[in-house]
């Protein structure tokens, strides 16, 4: 009801501009001469790049995010229309009509979001976490509390992920190297475990919440089958494979249960059974030079991947037999891929500026 409301207002105030919806052909390559930042968006897997960046107002004059850095791109779990556009220093965005139009979260402010999660059973329930906080909101983001606090300032959060079996169970990784958990929403939290190394994401089987696998920084994987109680590392599995446990990026499949990509400093690896065993997929540049940012898994065919580097997004149909290559729409770096799990060929796609 809330995001009805909120979508009906877009619609009254939305003003059409043709440089909103600025259509990039990748084929030549070139420095584009639209928007060059904010979120780019594919319905053709990747053919074509539309820059999604529209701000309406009431003034009839909207703004753009077009000139903004990325830091994370969420989905709702429950509504692929709902999209959430984590910014460096310039707060959160939404869009409820599939990055059409955005609004910002404005009792936000201007922070830099470093994990993101939404309630995939009570959609208004979101998870956000700024340096060494987490803050929880139960109405879509109107309003904001303080959930967890980190006792050490220099400790951030890169992780938040919720049990979308049951959405009690919240997990989140810190850079100090635990996992934190809260069985009541938020309320109170207990240690899960120490890793000794930053966790920089925690994935929750699609198909099986009791299986949950954490990515550290540089010491590898790690899974748990009992929903965290207890946990083995997956690193001898990889060992075949030299800087496997440089962690670059972590995907599950939805269309087969135990199907896992997993991007490293190697390059990536496929696994069928949770992590049990491992092979390589190959590439066309050499794994060492592949400097993977993001990953995608198509959700019906497992042998359909996308990924991205700073300059250049990737495609494969056959599992990495072979690959096509489009330069990204943007100056930018590709930071960030997200894929609509319920339409074919839809993929938003976030950037952030080089550093000199």
């Amino acid at each position: 009801m809330q995001r009805n409301k909120i979508l009906s207002l877009l619609v009254l105030v939305i003003v059409v501009l043709t440089a909103s919806g600025c259509t990039i052909n990748l084929g030549f390559g070139g420095t584009p001469s639209g928007p060059d930042g904010g979120i780019f968006k594919t319905t053709n897997n990747g053919d074509t790049w539309v820059a999604k960046s529209l701000i309406p107002t009431t003034s009839g004059k909207p703004n753009s995010i077009s000139d903004l850095d990325n830091s994370l791109i969420v989905l709702d779990p429950s509504d692929p229309k709902a999209l959430y556009f984590g910014t460096i220093e310039n707060g959160i965005f939404y869009s409820y009509d599939a990055g059409e139009t955005w609004l910002p979260i404005k009792s936000l402010g201007p922070i830099t979001p470093s994990a993101f999660a939404v309630d995939s059973i009570a959609k208004c329930s979101l998870y956000t976490a700024i340096a060494n906080k987490v803050l929880k909101s139960t109405d879509c983001g109107r309003s904001w509390q303080q959930v967890y606090y980190d006792n050490s300032v220099d400790i951030t959060i890169p992780s938040i992920a919720v049990d979308h079996y049951d959405s009690h169970n919240v997990f989140i990784g810190t850079s100090r190297g635990e996992i934190i958990t809260s069985n009541d929403y938020g309320q109170s939290w207990r240690t899960l475990q120490r890793f000794d190394n930053p966790v920089l994401k925690i994935l929750i089987a699609p198909n099986d919440s009791r299986v949950i696998m954490v990515a550290t920084r540089d010491k590898g994987l790690y899974r748990s089958t009992d929903k965290g109680l207890t946990w083995v590392s997956l690193q001898d599995n990889l060992k075949e494979f030299p800087d496997s446990a440089h962690f670059r990026d972590l995907v599950f499949s939805k269309a087969q249960p135990g199907f896992i990509i997993f991007a490293t400093n190697y390059g990536l690896l496929k696994s069928i059974n949770n992590g049990d065993d491992w092979t390589a997929i190959k590439l066309i540049t050499p794994e060492k030079n592949a400097t993977i940012n993001s990953v995608v898994l198509s959700a019906h065919d497992t042998r359909e991947i996308y990924y991205i580097t700073d300059t250049t997004f990737y495609r494969t149909v056959d599992g990495g037999i072979n690959w096509s290559t489009k330069k990204l729409p943007s100056t930018r770096a590709g930071l960030t891929l997200v894929d609509d799990p319920t339409t074919d060929g839809v993929i938003y796609l976030g950037l952030k500026k080089i550093q000199q």
